[in-house]
């Protein structure tokens, strides 16, 4: 089983790449050129993270380590040329953005775990590093946000943070852990998707 700064390490990249993969597929609907289309996978793939990391007080992941940097601009790069040879549904980019989601959240939580955070500051941090990304790429693309639209993201988010806090409390293994929280996350991200699960929305009474 691999030790735990190996699991994080490894799930990070994929959640770049995956994060970075919608993004440019997003950003494709609206003809963003290919300088916009990285801007916009960038965005996505290192916002979360980034943000964690000043909140933890520690160095950005992304600058630590250049890895995360090229592992986006490739994911990008690799997205944009796939998009201009087939032609993909409008709303694909919602597969790699749930699967970004649930990887990110358990990196972030993990992360935040190992520098002791507490259980609820643990969790928060997996649904800023899974969830805030996602805010700043649709904000680039002139959409409301999927985290604001009532859709579960946010809320399927913090489930799995919940439970992979949980599970490492009781000292289960660290890659079962993570595995059992992703796979809570994108389950769920993934049932909102399809039958169109979403929190009450605000109506005003008139």
């Amino acid at each position: 089983m691999p030790p735990i700064d190996t699991l994080v390490y490894s799930i990070g990249l994929a959640g770049v790449a995956a994060q970075a993969a919608a993004g440019v597929l997003e950003a494709g609907n609206k003809r963003f050129d290919l300088f916009g289309m990285i801007v916009v996978a960038l965005s996505a793939s290192l916002g979360g993270g980034s943000l964690r990391d000043m909140l933890l007080d520690r160095r950005v992941f992304w600058i630590a380590d250049q890895s995360y940097l090229v592992t986006a601009v490739l994911a990008a790069l690799a997205a944009f040329a796939l998009a201009r040879v087939m032609r993909l549904p409008a709303r694909l980019f919602l597969l790699p953005d749930a699967i970004g989601l649930a990887l990110f959240t358990v990196s972030g939580t993990q992360a935040a775990l190992a520098l002791d955070a507490p259980w609820l500051v643990a969790s928060v941090m997996g649904v800023i590093t899974g969830a805030f990304g996602g805010i700043v790429r649709d904000v680039l693309c002139n959409e409301v946000p999927l985290v604001f639209s009532g859709a579960l993201y946010a809320t399927a988010s913090w489930a799995g943070a919940l439970l992979l806090v949980a599970l490492t409390t009781l000292d289960v293994a660290h890659a079962w852990s993570a595995l059992l929280a992703g796979s809570l996350t994108l389950a769920l991200r993934l049932a909102a998707i399809h039958f169109g699960w979403h929190l009450p929305l605000f109506r005003a009474r008139l």
